[in-house]
């Protein structure tokens, strides 16, 4: 197992990867470096003498500067470098596709086809409520649905309440009304339950128009219905019945649609869970696959590396939209820009935005930046289409940011750890840790541990299995978040609330 790493050749300090005592003498190019003070796990050590100011380079990138001279051998944190970043940014296109060349195979997944053409990873029953005065309501339907039938004819019956839907204005109505129409479209959903109360913002009548008629769709007005619980049920039994007629089929793996998340990061999600995500995104994409990266926040200081990926200038151009569009977004909230990363991130290892943009970025690999989804918006890719890498617009947090990668139509999302968390959205939330303690921590949470390429496996060895859980799970194997029965969903709020 590795003690220590440098990463790229053009670094000044190295990753402890287990925690390294105080006067431990390491070797690293030729150069013996005494460690002046303990360094935990995850954290970085000065490979040289650095001076007041000087970059610190990790990734083979400056992750900010010195605020005073640090001695080589010193533990390199939050306390003694800062952040290079500043606000708004010009840049220019300098394009830079290293596209690797992967083989395509005839790989498959166990689906649903939906009548529309999609294919699904789930056939469940979702209801859903257009505003928060309903919640209730939606909770006792899917309890009660499930208490009479079992679920055993679905893969699961989930209500997914949220705050919304009344006293919201502008773009947060519209937001609120985007995301719960991909809801409710969404080919993991076998049947769609749409509960309404009668007198909100988001009338019933106005979201049916926006939504459609569908067969797997159903409307509810709770104040125009005497016994909202019985017709509920009633409405509930039509879906149930029409959906336990789905069955699973083989579909070609170019169709699948994957969310890129990470949270609760630390020193080695750089190093080992999301550079194999990025390994898994390059082999889907080479397969004719998608892959979805957001969380805006944390590609500042690594978004020139996506910009020049574009594959053409007008994709480039809504590149630097979308970062400094966020960007303008904080300053419009006078909150300050870099305000990143947390007292978990730097608990963990991490020091300055820039340091965890680095590895944030990496779990979307090499492949060409094929376009950029607003917040809200899906994907285009048809059946049989070309796939590729996408960028999305919505925040960091977890639970949002997830929300809105599945909202954009993404199957799975493969959500990377170096702290757990058991959250799941409302498509299967994969959670794979960067560590072998975490994942032995908390196996009820971690699905799958990318601590092992530190060591003694290697990162492509890892990334086989990984294709391999990831189609099981496609196919119908749960992860954890859906054991634990951990679903919700959150929509990204900006103004006013009345």
């Amino acid at each position: 197992m590795l003690e220590y790493l440098k990463i790229n050749e053009a670094d000044n300090v190295a990753v402890a990867i287990v925690a390294l005592p105080a006067h431990k003498a390491i070797t690293i190019d030729g150069e013996r470096i005494v460690l002046r003070e303990d360094v935990p796990a995850g954290h970085k050590f000065a490979l040289i003498d650095l001076a007041a100011t000087a970059p610190v380079v990790k990734y083979g990138y400056p992750i900010g500067h010195t605020v005073r001279p640090v001695a080589k051998g010193e533990w390199v944190n939050e306390r003694n470098i800062k952040t290079n970043l500043g606000e708004l940014q010009e840049y220019s296109y300098h394009p830079q596709r290293p596209q690797p060349a992967i083989a395509r195979q005839p790989l498959t997944f166990d689906g649903y086809r939906r009548a529309n053409g999609d294919a699904g990873v789930r056939n469940e029953i979702w209801i859903v409520p257009t505003v928060g005065c309903v919640n209730g309501i939606v909770n006792r339907l899917a309890a009660e649905l499930q208490a009479e039938t079992g679920g055993e004819k679905v893969d699961a019956i989930v209500a997914f309440p949220h705050p919304y839907g009344c006293s919201q204005l502008g773009d947060d109505h519209e937001n609120t009304r985007k995301i719960l129409r991909k809801i409710a479209l969404h080919p993991n959903a076998g049947g769609v339950l749409i509960v309404g109360l009668g007198c909100e913002n988001n009338q019933i009548a106005a979201f049916r128009e926006l939504v459609g008629e569908h067969a797997h769709i159903r409307f509810m007005e709770t104040q125009k219905t005497g016994d909202e619980i019985a017709e509920g049920m009633r409405l509930l039994r039509e879906l149930y019945d029409r959906a336990s007629a789905h069955t699973r089929e083989a579909i070609p793996a170019s169709e699948l649609k994957i969310g890129l998340k990470c949270g609760g990061s630390d020193g080695l999600s750089g190093i080992t869970a999301n550079p194999l995500v990025g390994l898994f995104s390059d082999f889907l994409v080479a397969q004719g696959g998608t892959t979805v990266l957001t969380e805006v926040p944390e590609m500042f200081g690594a978004e020139t590396i996506l910009m020049n990926r574009a594959q053409n200038k007008e994709v480039f151009d809504k590149t630097v939209h979308l970062i400094n569009d966020f960007k303008a977004y904080f300053i419009k909230n006078e909150q300050p820009v870099y305000e990143n990363p947390s007292p978990g991130n730097k608990a963990g290892g991490i020091s300055t935005l820039e340091e965890k943009s680095l590895g944030c970025t990496q779990k979307g690999g090499k492949a060409t930046v094929m376009d950029v989804l607003a917040y809200g918006e899906r994907l285009r890719q048809e059946k049989g289409g070309t796939g590729g890498l996408y960028l999305l617009s919505a925040p960091g947090n977890d639970l949002v940011a997830s929300t809105a990668l599945a909202a954009a139509g993404c199957h799975v999302v493969l959500f990377t750890t170096g702290r757990g968390t058991p959250f799941g959205t409302f498509v299967p939330t994969m959670k794979i840790s960067t560590n072998t303690s975490l994942y032995r921590h908390k196996p009820t949470w971690i699905d799958f541990n990318a601590g092992t390429i530190v060591e003694d496996e290697t990162p492509e060895a890892a990334c086989r299995r990984f294709i391999q859980y990831v189609l099981r799970v496609a196919g119908g194997e749960p992860v954890n978040n859906e054991k634990n029965r951990y679903r919700e969903i959150a929509i990204f709020k900006t103004g006013v609330t009345l």
